[in-house]
């Protein structure tokens, strides 16, 4: 199990588009993946489950991934976060 924790910097949070863009990446591994904010955690690759956080500006998360190419999701995730001014 590998974990990371980010600090959402888009002004907006995480809202609809830049969950999609979450999902999809974490959609393309094998392992389990998580997502960790304000005492619960929910599937990374489903859109409801990322939207009914309700991260905001500001907000400290958590990525858990657990399984075969877990460091690789973790890597892709923190460079999509970065790449589209959401997190770092």
């Amino acid at each position: 199990m590998v974990e990371k924790k980010f600090t959402v910097v888009d002004k907006t949070g995480i809202h609809a588009r830049p969950a999609t863009v979450l999902v999809q990446t974490a959609s393309k591994f094998d392992s389990n993946i998580n997502l960790a904010f304000n005492g619960k955690e929910v599937n990374l690759k489903s859109i409801m489950g990322v939207m009914s956080l309700g991260i905001p500006f500001g907000a400290n998360i958590t990525i858990i991934a657990s399984g075969p190419d877990e460091e690789e999701a973790i890597t892709a995730l923190s460079d999509t976060l970065g790449a589209h001014g959401l997190g770092e």
